[in-house]
C-alpha cells in the first residue's frame, strides 16, 4: 500500500481551521504532521478532525508552539511527547509516534524546530541546542533499522537554492552557517531529504511571509522537510508541495508539504 505523509504549520488550528480541514478532505493524506497549533490539548478541536476519520495526538501549549500527529491508520503507540536531553525544556515542540501501515509500522515525529531570531543570542543558542538533541534521538532511531519519517517545520533553509534572495537572508538564523551544519548533520547520520531526493529543484518553496507582499511576489522560503531514515527513503515515491493553499483566505504562512511511500 501506499502511505501519504504531510508536514505542514498551520499557525494556529483555531484561526485556520476551516482551511485546515478543507484541505484534509481534499488531499487526504494517511498521516498529518502539524506544528504551530497554539492551543492546549483540551481545546484543539478533536471531534472535526475525528470525523474526518483521523486518530488524534497532540503536544499542545497555550498560545504558542504545539504540534500534533493526525493518522487514519491505528496509531499503537505515542513514543515520545518531548525531546529528551533537557528536562528543563517545556516547549511544545516535539511528538512522535508508531503507526500501523500495510507491511508493518512506521516510526512519525511532528517537529517545530525553534526559530533561533535574533542570532547570534540567547534564541539562537537554544536552537542550537535543540538541535543538538534532535542529532541524538535521529541517531537512536537509525538503531532500529525501521521506516521513520521525521516531519516538520525545521526553520532552516537549506540552500541558497531554497530562498528567493539569499543575499537578504544572510545571517538569519535560518541561513546561519551553524544552522545549516546542524541540519546536514542530521542528514550524514544517514537521513535524506525527501523533497531534494526525489525533486530538488531550485525556488521551490513552502513559506511565504505575510509581510511586503511574499506571496503575490513568490518571495519564500523552503523550511519545511522530511527527513527519511534509509528504510524510508528507499520507498519514498514521491514529493508535493501544496503551494495553492497559501492563497486561501485566512491562510496560514506556511504550506503542506507531502511525501509518499510504499510502505
Amino acid at each position: 500500500m501506499t502511505l501519504s505523509v504531510a508536514a505542514w504549520n498551520v499557525n494556529s488550528i483555531k484561526a485556520r481551521l476551516p482551511n485546515v480541514l478543507d484541505w484534509l478532505q481534499a488531499a487526504r493524506p494517511d498521516v498529518a504532521c502539524l506544528q504551530e497549533i497554539k492551543t492546549v490539548d483540551e481545546a484543539f478541536p478533536l471531534m472535526e478532525l475525528q470525523d474526518l476519520g483521523y486518530n488524534v495526538k497532540t503536544v499542545g501549549q497555550k498560545s504558542y508552539n504545539g504540534v500534533a500527529i493526525l493518522s487514519r491508520l491505528p496509531i499503537d503507540e505515542v513514543t515520545l511527547t518531548a525531546l529528551p536531553g533537557d528536562e528543563s525544556d517545556d516547549q511544545a515542540r516535539y511528538i512522535e509516534a508508531v503507526i500501523s501501515s500495510g507491511s508493518g509500522a512506521v516510526r512519525v515525529a511532528s517537529i517545530y524546530l525553534p526559530n533561533g531570531n535574533p542570532a547570534p543570542g540567547p534564541k539562537f543558542d537554544y536552537k542550537l541546542a535543540w538541535m543538538k538533541r534532535l542529532h541524538a534521538r535521529a541517531a537512536e532511531l537509525l538503531a532500529l533499522e525501521e521506516p521513520v519519517i521525521l516531519a516538520g517545520d525545521y526553520n532552516v533553509i537549506p540552500r541558497d537554492a531554497d530562498v528567493h534572495d539569499p543575499a537578504a537572508w544572510e545571517g538569519d538564523g535560518l541561513t546561519r552557517p551553524e544552522s545549516r551544519d546542524a541540519f546536514a548533520a542530521i542528514k550524514w547520520l544517514g537521513y535524506a531529504d525527501a523533497f531534494e531526493q526525489v525533486d530538488g529543484r531550485s525556488h521551490q518553496y513552502t513559506f511565504w511571509d505575510y509581510q511586503a507582499g511574499a506571496w503575490n511576489r513568490n518571495n519564500g522560503i523552503r523550511i519545511d522537510h522530511l527527513l527519511v531514515s534509509p528504510q524510508a527513503g528507499d520507498r519514498l515515491k514521491s514529493v508535493g508541495i501544496d503551494k495553492d493553499v497559501r492563497g486561501r483566505e485566512k491562510a496560514s504562512d506556511h504550506v503542506p508539504i507531502v511525501g509518499v511511500f510504499d510502505l
